[in-house]
Parts: C-alpha cells; sequence; structure tokens
C-alpha cells in the first residue's frame, strides 16, 4: 500500500493559490464598481487578515515569507517595466516640472501632517513626534499609480512620466526629511544617529548619479556583449538580472529597492537592445508584460493584508487616520499643479497621492525611534499613520482612475 508522503511546499501552493484568486476576484468587483483593480485587490487583502484575525485555521497571509518574497518580486518587476516604458531624454524634459511637483508634494503634507499632529495629539507631546508624523506623509508610492497608469493606458504620457520622475525625487527628498527628524531624536536623546544617516543620504544621491549616467553609458556594451550568446531566450533573463541587480545596489544605497529598478529600466532604452529584440522578435516590454499580470496583484494584496484590523477600527485611531489622509490626499493633490501650463494637474495630483510601501518603510523606521528611552511611536499612534497611509492608498487610485477615465 503507498504511503502518501506530506509535501512541505503544499501548504505555500495552497495559501498562492488562494491569493491569487481573491486578487483577481477583489480586482474584477472593482472593475465592476469602475474603480481600479488594484483598489479591489488592496481591500482582499485586508479583508483575508480580518478572517485570519476572527477563524484562526484560516492562513496568515501578512506572515508568509514565500507571499512576502514573491510580492517585493512583483513591484520590482512592476517598476522596471515603468521604466522601460520612458527613457532618460524623455524623463529630463519632464525634469524641472517633476522636481516642481516633488518639491511641493513634501512641503505641503508636511505642514499639513505637522498641524493634524499639532491638533490631534495630546498637549505634551514631543514636537519630534508630530516632524515625524509630518515626515510620513511626503512619501509617495509610484507602484501603485503606475499599475493604474499602466491599466489605463497613460503610463507614457507627458502626466505619466512627470509622476513617475517626481516620486523618484520624493523618495530622496524624504530620505533627507527622516535624516532630519531621525537626527533631532537623536540629539535628544543623547544619540549621534545623524552622522550616519547623512552618510545614508549621500550614497542614495552617489546612486542616482551614477545609475543615469555611467550606467547608462556602459548599458550598449553590456547588451552588445550579451546579444552574441548563441542560446535562446536570452533577453529576458539578463534584462531582469540586470534590474535587480540595481534594485539590490539601490538597496544598498539606502533607498527603496524599486527605485534601483525603475532606473534599470530607464537606462535600458530600445537602442541598446534592438539586436536582442530583433533576433528573438519580441520587444523586452512585451517579455516582461506577463510577469507584471502574474506577480503584482500578489503585492498589492500583501500591503492590504499587512494592516491590523483590530487597531485600525478603534473610533479614536480612525478619527486620526481620516484627518491625516484628508490633509495628505490635500498636500499632495495641490503639488500637481507644480506641473506648469498644458498639464492636467488633477491627474499629476492624484498620481501622487498613494503612499503605499514608501510610507510604510517611513513607519517601520519610526518603529526604530526612541526619545529618552521611550519609543516615538505609540502602538495606537503607529496604527493611525498606517491607517492613514492605507487611505491615501485606496483615495489615490480611485481618484486617479476617476480623472483618467473622464478624458475618455
Amino acid at each position: 500500500m503507498a504511503v502518501l508522503m506530506h509535501d512541505p511546499l503544499a501548504s505555500t501552493l495552497m495559501l498562492l493559490a488562494l491569493l491569487w484568486l481573491s486578487a483577481k476576484v477583489g480586482g474584477e468587483l472593482a472593475v465592476r464598481l469602475k474603480l481600479p483593480a488594484v483598489t479591489g485587490e488592496l481591500a482582499v487583502g485586508l479583508a483575508l487578515t480580518a478572517l485570519h484575525r476572527s477563524w484562526s485555521l484560516f492562513p496568515e497571509v501578512a506572515a508568509s515569507p514565500a507571499t512576502e518574497l514573491l510580492g517585493g518580486l512583483g513591484v520590482v518587476v512592476l517598476m522596471f517595466a515603468v521604466g522601460l516604458e520612458s527613457t532618460v531624454p524623455q524623463m529630463l524634459k519632464v525634469g524641472v516640472a517633476s522636481l516642481r511637483v516633488a518639491v511641493i508634494g513634501v512641503v505641503l503634507p508636511m505642514a499639513a501632517g505637522l498641524a493634524g499632529a499639532w491638533v490631534l495629539l495630546p498637549q505634551g507631546s514631543p514636537f519630534v513626534l508630530d516632524l515625524f508624523i509630518g515626515a510620513c506623509l511626503c512619501a509617495t508610492s509610484i507602484g501603485i499609480s503606475a499599475q493604474v497608469l499602466r491599466e489605463k493606458g497613460a503610463s507614457d504620457s507627458l502626466e505619466g512620466r512627470i509622476i513617475v520622475g517626481a516620486a523618484v525625487v520624493d523618495d530622496v527628498l524624504g530620505l533627507l526629511v527622516l535624516v532630519a527628524v531621525s537626527g533631532l531624536v537623536g540629539a535628544a536623546s543623547g544619540a549621534m544617529a545623524g552622522p550616519g544617516l547623512m552618510k545614508t543620504l549621500a550614497l542614495a544621491l552617489g546612486f542616482l548619479g551614477v545609475a543615469l549616467t555611467l550606467g547608462r553609458m556602459a548599458t550598449p556594451h553590456l547588451f552588445r556583449i550579451a546579444s552574441r550568446f548563441r542560446g535562446e531566450q536570452v533577453l529576458l533573463p539578463l534584462g531582469l538580472g540586470f534590474a535587480f541587480l540595481l534594485a539590490w545596489l539601490g538597496n544598498l544605497a539606502g533607498l527603496a529597492s524599486i527605485v534601483g529598478a525603475y532606473a534599470a529600466g530607464l537606462i535600458l532604452e530600445p537602442a541598446h537592445i534592438e539586436d536582442l529584440e530583433r533576433r528573438e522578435r519580441h520587444t523586452l516590454e512585451e517579455l516582461v508584460r506577463p510577469l507584471v499580470t502574474v506577480l503584482s496583484p500578489l503585492f498589492f494584496v500583501l500591503m492590504g493584508a499587512k494592516v491590523d484590523p483590530g487597531a485600525l477600527f478603534k473610533p479614536a485611531t480612525l478619527g486620526f487616520a481620516a484627518l491625516l489622509a484628508l490633509l495628505g490626499v490635500a498636500g499632495k493633490y495641490l503639488a500637481g499643479f507644480g506641473g506648469g501650463r498644458g498639464i492636467r494637474a488633477a491627474v499629476v495630483g492624484w498620481g501622487m497621492v498613494p503612499r503605499g510601501e514608501v510610507g510604510l518603510i517611513f513607519v517601520a523606521a519610526g518603529a526604530q525611534l526612541h526619545l529618552n528611552g521611550v519609543p516615538l511611536l505609540s502602538p495606537d499612534v503607529q496604527a493611525g499613520i498606517i491607517g492613514a497611509l492605507l487611505l491615501t492608498t485606496i483615495a489615490g487610485p480611485v481618484g486617479l482612475g476617476w480623472v483618467l477615465g473622464r478624458r475618455g
């Protein structure tokens, strides 16, 4: 009689099946409600975590290493694909507009967050806490807006390039704000947190400069050598390897991995890989697209699943989160008017609204900060910030999808 062997992979396969199926169902429901599919995927993630909390036999999505890995790969591949749709010269054409949008999109939400924290937090709360909450509202998650832009066929539009360029600048400016706030916390506690973070900022700026200059000059030579490979299906593995390498280097430099992946796509211009594309009869964009379709929904479901429904749905926390989200949306929306004449300010503004994983990275950094031996973020404040990030992450694609659809 045959003996059935336990397959350690089986539970992971079941979890991934659940994620992919629920992501498609959530996306379909959102589309039927005239919302971007990514909105349904985020909501499904939150629902899956709520199901786990009420029924312990239901799998915990957010704790799965496999989900974390594939979701992370999904957003990296997505940003690589977004980068492939633009070139460095195209980005330079909107560089000034992107810089204006980014600066306004940091200053206004920072001021709004400071005001909101001052009103809502108890008297006597440290000023650096107000600063940190303002810093969290500075972040912009391009991964979510990029998906909506792709769904609406607007990735290569002028507004789309401004949104992506401004989001990259936002990442650097946000890191600068985090440096300042962390330095103030360290100074107040007698620690020397500032010098190390300043070094990280210098590395981040250096990485972007090298990637967009030397990297762009070296890429044609590297892929010209690769075009001499005699094996089949060379383009996709080499393209992904290049993207993952720059994502890793960007992370070492202190930036989010998605910025490195976007930079890889940006400097891989069509002229650099035309020999390989001609030989394989497919462009690199065409080869990457199925991976984006398969992997990116896992990232959005996972991001929704990481929110704690119990902490989020307290009345006081919800009020705190709602006001912060409202202020955050207003600040980023107004930043869209920095694009200049001939630019649809509403498209750029809504595209800058989602905070997503970049905001969560800020919260994770804040959770490590201590002021006079006490954690800077209390559990309720941390849940409120995460709630605000989630609300802006949902409001952003809803607003962006609406203004883009209104054009048609």
